[in-house]
């Protein structure tokens, strides 16, 4: 079993990269990794919604769309679990941290769209993951998104005091910077066999 758990956490956030290796979520991935600090929030928010939106969407389905014949409809009731989640973490920043809400901006609400999230409920049903490793597996992926949002912040954050040829300036650079990370996370690939 630790082992299992072993696999999922080096699997889902390394090797198996959403952003990186399954590209998946890039649209926050590009847009809020302009700092090191909404790159944060934003990671804490999708670590929260997808670790949640796991353990749900599994519970769901395991309790109510399986035994009741009504597994077609999984990726309905998916996004609308994931769309209260993330309602529920915008009125909690809203309150709580204005200054990361208003960061954050439009890109808040697109977690609710974010593939990422849907993608990994869907993976949860499909590898046939209990309610355990799936919550697990959300907790994973999300860390990895996390990981990914913010080395891409830091990178940015740094490229902005580089000379860059006027042909690379702006998104080419930084669609560039985000091939070479993925290179980079292919190299991880080896460590579980």
């Amino acid at each position: 079993m630790l082992r299992d758990f072993l696999v999922i956490l080096v699997g889902s956030s390394l090797i198996n990269n959403v952003i990186l290796s399954q590209f998946l979520g890039i649209c926050p991935f590009l847009g809020v990794s302009k700092k090191i600090e909404t790159a944060k929030g934003m990671g804490g928010a999708v670590v929260f919604v997808l670790t949640l939106s796991s353990l749900f969407t599994s519970i769901l389905y395991k309790f109510l769309l399986l035994p009741l014949g009504l597994d077609y409809l999984q990726t309905i009731v998916f996004i609308i679990i994931i769309a209260a989640l993330v309602q529920f973490v915008e009125m909690f920043l809203k309150k709580a941290m204005p200054p990361l809400y208003q960061a954050l901006g439009v890109f808040l609400p697109l977690i609710t769209t974010n593939c990422a999230v849907l993608g990994v409920a869907l993976i949860n049903v499909q590898k046939e993951y209990n309610i355990l490793l799936s919550t697990f597996n959300g907790l994973s992926t999300s860390i990895g998104f996390a990981i990914a949002l913010i080395i891409m912040a830091g990178l940015r954050e740094k490229i902005e005091h580089n000379p860059i040829p006027k042909a690379f300036q702006g998104t080419p650079i930084v669609l560039v910077t985000a091939g070479f990370m993925a290179i980079a996370f292919l190299g991880f690939s080896g460590l579980i066999r």
